[in-house]
């Protein structure tokens, strides 16, 4: 057995805690969980008294290199935000600066327990290369568009070639329609082509914004859910980023073509755009995971955040619950993403995160899981693994240099 984890206290599927526990892994897989101590020697043990342990987090919808424009267009709504800041800003990004950024977003992702993100940008083989390193879980697409997607679907091609599939699935590539609003029904039919093609998912941006929506009707007579469905690209599976105003008919097409929804609590707040109605779609079928959005918009990707947000929201007439908000951020994204990950049950993928309860925010401890929804931190977090693999332990960073890629950030700055 290549790791165990002893005394610790175990967050299991159900919600509940196996407290002084013994979670045992061996090549990459969680294949130990009991009271007593494996009959099996670890090469690696760790002692878990004062801490909880608990499936990694999924970021099922962002954009790693925003991180760079943190802070650099805040308070106003997303149109606005988008089309007068960011795209002027984006377009003076390099695959350089794009690369320094995710690199950037990674460090924040592993010292908060994130540990796989489904992102949609351009630069995406410098995205792939970071996520690579890193030793982090992606799904990465390169989003089409109204434009250059000549240009678009070759980054594409050569994204599908170079990293789907890398290092046993730990990087997956998915197809990827920016947004109904932004495109056009012949790249929504090439888009799914091309899913088809390579055996992908697709990763798009679905009813974010009253605006988006109410025009898209008016000009298709359709919903974007409905016309999305209707020019087939439903017929693969699809993360659904927003879903903020969606309808029951909307809600019935997801969970009729096993898409996932991924609400985003804390951009939807900043900008304006309203709330996802997380109870009526998972009362729907829907499958919904949870995200921060780029970091331009959040301005965050702190996942914990998210989880209190999200049961917070749902807490005045539908209640999420705690258990419910963690199983957003869990097992429910990793199934956005098509992986065994996302709780401690044996077999499933060694993905996990150390938490340090011994501190005075987490302190008396009645309900484990209330106390990570509603109390925990990502700063709380103080060891992250991925297959099985520590990639950061007690403020230490394994695989990435951080000097480094703050030294560069504090650079790429300045072009803005």
């Amino acid at each position: 057995m290549d790791t165990v984890f002893e005394n610790v206290t175990a967050v299991l599927p159900d919600g509940s805690a196996l407290k002084d526990a013994y979670i045992g892994i061996n090549a990459g897989l969680i294949t130990y969980i009991g009271p007593q101590p494996p009959a099996e020697t670890a090469a690696n043990v760790i002692d878990g008294r004062g801490k909880v342990l608990m499936p990694g987090l999924t970021n099922a919808h962002t954009h790693l290199p925003m991180t760079l424009l943190r802070g650099y267009a805040d308070d106003m709504d997303l149109q606005t935000w988008l089309f007068q800041h960011i795209f002027p800003a984006e377009d003076k990004l390099t695959g350089g600066l794009v690369r320094t950024g995710a690199q950037l977003a990674l460090m924040e992702c592993l010292a908060s327990g994130t540990v796989s993100v489904t992102d949609m940008y351009f630069f995406s083989a410098d995205i792939a290369y970071a996520v690579a390193e890193s030793g982090m879980k992606g799904n990465l697409s390169r989003p089409f568009m109204a434009e250059n997607n000549e240009v678009r679907f070759s980054e594409a091609e050569e994204l599908v070639a170079r990293y789907h599939g890398f290092d046993n699935n730990r990087i997956q590539v998915d197809a990827s329609v920016h947004a109904e609003y932004t495109s056009g029904p012949e790249i929504w039919e090439a888009a799914v082509r091309f899913a088809q093609k390579h055996g992908l998912r697709i990763h798009t941006h679905l009813s974010e914004t009253a605006r988006e929506h109410n025009e898209c009707v008016a000009k298709y007579g359709l919903t974007p859910t409905a016309v999305f469905d209707r020019h087939g690209l439903f017929s693969v599976p699809v993360t659904a980023a927003h879903c903020v105003h969606i309808t029951d008919e909307d809600i019935a097409i997801l969970a009729a073509r096993g898409a996932s929804a991924v609400h985003n609590p804390v951009s939807n707040l900043k900008l304006g755009s309203g709330t996802a109605r997380v109870r009526a779609m998972v009362k729907g079928g829907v499958n919904v995971a949870l995200g921060t959005d780029g970091a331009a918009s959040n301005n965050s990707l702190d996942l914990f955040e998210e989880m209190k947000t999200a049961a917070l929201l749902a807490a005045g007439n539908d209640p999420l619950t705690a258990t419910g908000a963690l199983r957003l951020a869990t097992v429910n994204g990793a199934a956005s993403q098509g992986r065994n990950a996302g709780q401690i049950a044996l077999g499933c993928e060694a993905d996990l995160i150390l938490l340090d309860f011994d501190q005075p925010h987490l302190q008396p401890l009645h309900n484990v899981v209330s106390s990570v929804v509603y109390s925990a931190r990502g700063s709380d977090v103080r060891l992250t693994m991925v297959n099985g693999k520590i990639l950061y332990r007690d403020g230490e960073f394994l695989t990435i240099d951080r000097e480094r890629v703050l030294h560069e950030t504090r650079k790429a700055a300045c072009i803005f």
